[in-house]
């Protein structure tokens, strides 16, 4: 595939992750992420809480601890499913944090694709560390 057709498909799968975040009953922040392997989304989350829970991630404007990031919903989501994310490619509209990075290498994703950086470096940087291909696009 040339890189311009790379970049193209990128461009895609990270506006379909942003539309993807509007599933989130999040106030905050809605984040949403895609894992896409041989040009097929394989799962997806968005941030939120743990299946069976209210539908409700903020308590006097401060998230409850208990939230599941995008990254990490879309990844135990796999889990259940009998697709591999290794060599995948994961877009999502907010760099990862550390704790979803930790879970990105361990996963096997080889590319994250991401939109708006998060305030912390620290789970970018991890990934690099990691040998994972990272890169930002506007969304």
């Amino acid at each position: 595939m040339t890189e311009e057709k790379q970049h193209q498909l990128d461009q895609r799968y990270l506006r379909m992750a942003k539309i993807w975040a509007e599933n989130s009953y999040c106030k905050r922040r809605q984040v949403g992420a895609l894992v896409v392997k041989n040009q097929m989304i394989i799962s997806d989350g968005f941030n939120g809480t743990p299946s069976g829970f209210e539908n409700v991630c903020e308590e006097n404007d401060v998230t409850k601890p208990y939230v599941l990031h995008a990254e990490a919903n879309a990844i135990t989501k796999l889990a259940r499913s009998h697709n591999s994310s290794n060599d995948a490619t994961l877009y999502v509209t907010a760099s990862p944090c550390l704790e979803c990075s930790k879970l990105i290498i361990q996963s096997g994703i080889k590319r994250v694709i991401y939109g708006e950086q998060y305030r912390l470096c620290d789970g970018i940087d991890l990934l690099k560390r990691a040998g994972i291909e990272v890169k930002q696009m506007d969304v």
